[in-house]
C-alpha cells in the first residue's frame, strides 16, 4: 500500500520578483507542505524577506503565482484574497505589538474585527492564548513592561487569536539570548504539534532551524534563485551545492571558505 503524497497547502510557481528592472529572484517554484514547518533560508541580501512578503501579498510578482490550497491568490479578486488572509497569523521582527495597548488589548483586536465574539467571550480567548505562551496574568502589561522574549510570544499570542491554518515568522529569534530563542524555538513546535498549523518562517539562525524546520528552500544572491530545497540535515550532508552546505555548517567544512553570517533585518 502506497503512502500518499502530502498535500501541498502552499504552491510557490515560476515566481519572479523584481523592483522594476532589478530582478532580486526569478525562478521560484517549490510546495510547502500542510503541517510543515518550514524556513527559507539564504545568506544576506538574498531576498528572504522579499519572498515572505510576496506570499503575504504586501508586493506583488513580477511574473508567476502562489497558491494556497491549489487556489491562486496572484489573480485571486480582493475579496478572495481577504478570506486567505483571515486565515493566517503573522509575527513581525520587531514584534508589531500597539505600546499604547496592553498585551490583552493587542490580543484581542482581531477578535474584535473579525468575530461576532462577547466582550466576556474575548476576554477569556485572550486568557487562554496568552497563558498558551507562558503569560498567563500579564493581560495588564503593555509592551515596554516586558522583555524582548515576552514580546516575542505575546506577539503569537496575537497572531494565534483567530486560530490560523498557517503562521508566518519574520526572523522570529531576532534580538534574543540563546536560552529565549530555543524557548521560542520550543514554542512553535508546541503550537504546531497542538494546532496543526503550517509555519513558514525567515530566519539564518542555525539552532532553530535543525531544531525545529522539517522542510526549507535556499535562496542564492548570486544566481538571484533558488538552488536547494527539502530538509536542512539532508542538505547540510549531501547537497550538491557548496554554498548550501557552507551555510548549514557556517563554513566548517574542511577545505571550503567560511562563508560571511547572514544579517538580520537587511532585505
Amino acid at each position: 500500500m502506497t503512502t500518499p503524497a502530502p498535500e501541498a497547502h502552499i504552491s510557490i510557481r515560476d515566481l519572479t520578483m523584481a523592483y522594476g528592472s532589478f530582478v532580486i529572484q526569478r525562478d521560484l517554484c517549490f510546495d510547502i507542505n500542510r503541517g510543515d514547518i518550514f524556513v527559507i533560508m539564504g545568506g544576506s541580501g538574498c531576498g528572504k524577506s522579499t519572498l515572505l512578503r510576496h506570499m503575504l501579498g504586501l508586493l506583488a510578482p513580477a511574473a508567476g503565482d502562489i497558491l494556497y490550497s491549489g487556489q491562486s491568490f496572484t489573480l485571486a479578486d480582493e475579496q478572495a484574497q481577504h478570506a486567505m488572509r483571515r486565515r493566517w497569523g503573522i509575527t513581525y521582527q520587531s514584534g508589531g505589538m500597539f505600546s499604547a495597548m496592553t498585551l490583552a488589548e493587542n490580543v484581542a483586536l482581531p477578535l474584535q474585527l473579525y468575530t461576532p465574539c462577547s466582550r466576556g467571550e474575548i476576554a477569556d480567548i485572550v486568557a487562554y492564548k496568552l497563558a498558551l505562551v507562558g503569560l498567563a496574568g500579564y493581560q495588564q502589561y503593555y509592551p515596554a513592561e516586558i522583555s524582548g522574549g515576552m514580546l516575542k510570544r505575546a506577539a503569537l499570542a496575537r497572531a494565534i487569536a483567530l486560530d490560523p491554518e498557517i503562521l508566518f515568522f519574520d526572523e522570529p529569534s531576532a534580538g534574543l539570548d540563546p536560552i529565549s530563542s530555543r524557548l521560542l524555538d520550543d514554542l512553535i513546535l508546541e503550537l504546531k504539534e497542538s494546532t496543526g498549523a503550517t509555519v513558514v518562517l525567515v530566519t539564518h539562525e542555525l539552532p532553530s532551524i535543525f531544531a525545529i524546520a522539517t522542510n526549507a528552500v535556499y535562496l542564492d544572491a548570486a544566481s538571484r534563485t533558488m538552488i536547494a530545497y527539502g530538509s536542512p540535515t539532508e542538505l547540510r550532508d549531501h547537497s550538491d551545492q557548496a554554498v548550501v552546505r557552507q551555510f548549514l555548517t557556517r563554513g566548517s567544512n574542511p577545505g571550503e571558505p567560511t562563508e560571511p553570517a547572514a544579517r538580520s533585518g537587511n532585505e
